[in-house]
């Protein structure tokens, strides 16, 4: 079965080339005995790739292959995909879906280009009058940060409706929507978004000399995608710069059984490209964080080939610099592509015990969790939290801050903050809820990773777990 869709053209808001070459979109259940392909074709644009990634990631469908060619005015991509299920796409609905979201990205070029390559005033300019205030902040990463800044937006009257939060080589990144508590909606008043602003930033307190951002905007309902925000934020914060590259032979090659994050960098000196080879653990999304670096370092993607054996992932580009800057990058940009890879592959691989929730919502929601798990001397490795028709959904991933395994007893601790279901995921560590709508569907083993947190263990962080529970039923001090 093929079904052949085409984008309906806007003669008053689409360019000559848009007309002449509209873009197609085929969905193919017939030629892959267990997987649907689905096929692009389209005029080339700058970004078109990371737009078709995300739309088919976000519909957490599982890319097993795919064929990207590039080299010209015309793009042209291949995608193996699965449900979560590992099944064939049966759906007429999702799949009519995913063919007017493939063709809208066309269209949506000029409103989803990167937010970070603009000037501070354009990007405030940009954003008047629309309907979501967001903070922003990325930094050094500390236990119990996102319990004190939870516990500050509650005190200045702010209702969190969604977070995200990752961390990675000690640092982190979150994306908090808010409402205003009083009139509903976003905050209006630009003096009340700047004390927002400021007393974010007196939580955060960074030591001197140390990076921080935090940023509280209004943004545009719909136009902001969190995930893709958080690899921007990260990447600007050089969450990069602690990350070491997987050991291989002296011709560069995995060793055997080695399950690392493993990127070589060449070159194919006749047409001018650099040779990108990255080989990782598989798991949902990676072919979207791995494009999302590429595309925020300034590479072209000309060809790509990419598959997935068992449990490892092998990808492999062929890209330029968008600034055709003549002459292959330096032996140390060349490093520094090879640990921005690691770094994009790492930041979505979450540590920790898994813990669901499901309750009302209500004011304080998040801070109340947080506080809890602050109080019972763990960190919070990574979150994501929604808010929808009155009700919380979200998942967090907890450690212990001494090294010993989570008391499973913090279920019940939690449940009674919340007066919801609370569950923890025992089968799958890496599970987490990876886009706005619903969550991924991939078991990752992390017996390794238990190992290795067992062998952090000390006195001194012992110690430091004991402290950080003593000290949590004091609020910061504030003039």
């Amino acid at each position: 079965m093929e079904i052949w869709y085409h984008a309906h053209i806007d003669r008053e808001i689409e360019s000559l080339i848009k007309r002449i070459h509209p873009p197609r979109v085929c969905i193919d259940n017939d030629s892959c005995r267990d997987c649907t392909v689905v096929k692009v074709d389209s005029a080339n644009r700058k970004g078109i790739l990371l737009e078709m990634v995300q739309v088919l990631t976000d519909l957490d469908l599982i890319i097993s292959k795919s064929y990207i060619s590039s080299d010209g005015g015309w793009f042209m991509d291949v995608f193996h995909v699965t449900d979560e299920a590992g099944k064939k796409l049966t759906d007429e609905t999702l799949m009519l879906h995913i063919q007017q979201e493939l063709c809208a990205t066309r269209s949506k070029g000029e409103i989803s280009r990167d937010r970070e390559g603009g000037s501070d005033k354009g990007e405030e300019e940009e954003v008047v009058g629309r309907e979501i205030t967001a903070m922003e902040m990325s930094g050094m990463d500390r236990t119990g940060l996102l319990s004190e800044l939870s516990g500050m937006l509650v005190e200045l009257g702010c209702i969190v409706t969604a977070a995200t939060a990752w961390t990675h080589n000690d640092r982190v990144a979150c994306i908090i929507l808010v409402e205003d508590e009083s009139k509903g909606g976003p905050i209006s008043d630009p003096k009340r978004l700047g004390l927002v602003e400021e007393q974010l930033e007196n939580v955060v307190a960074a030591h001197r000399g140390e990076r921080k951002r935090v940023r509280v905007t209004r943004l545009g309902a719909g136009h902001t995608h969190r995930e893709r925000r958080l690899h921007q934020l990260m990447y600007a914060d050089r969450d990069y710069e602690s990350c070491r590259a997987c050991d291989g032979d002296s011709s560069g090659e995995h060793k055997k059984e080695c399950d690392g994050t493993h990127v070589s960098v060449g070159r194919c000196e006749d047409k001018g490209y650099l040779m990108v080879n990255v080989r990782s653990r598989d798991r949902p999304k990676l072919l979207f964080d791995t494009v999302c670096v590429l595309t925020d370092m300034q590479y072209v993607v000309f060809h790509a080939a990419i598959s997935s054996k068992r449990s490892m992932a092998n990808q492999e580009y062929y890209i330029r610099h968008s600034m055709g800057s003549a002459g292959f990058p330096s032996e140390s940009e060349k490093q520094k592509l090879t640990l921005c890879l690691i770094a994009a592959v790492e930041r979505r691989v979450s540590h920790g015990l898994r813990v669901d929730i499901l309750t009302e919502n209500r004011k304080g929601l998040l801070s109340n969790v947080t506080r809890v798990l602050r109080e019972n001397g763990l960190s919070i490795s990574r979150v994501e939290i929604e808010t929808e028709g009155g009700k919380a959904e979200g998942s967090f991933f907890v450690r212990d801050c001494s090294g010993e395994e989570v008391n499973p007893n913090i279920v019940e601790l939690v449940k009674q903050e919340t007066g919801g279901s609370v569950v923890i995921d025992h089968k799958s560590p890496h599970r987490l809820h990876q886009s706005s709508s619903s969550s991924s569907s991939s078991v990752i083993n992390q017996s390794k990773d238990t190992v290795e947190a067992k062998q952090k263990f000390s006195l001194g962080s012992l110690l430091w777990s004991r402290l950080e529970r003593l000290s949590s039923g004091f609020g910061p001090i504030r003039s």
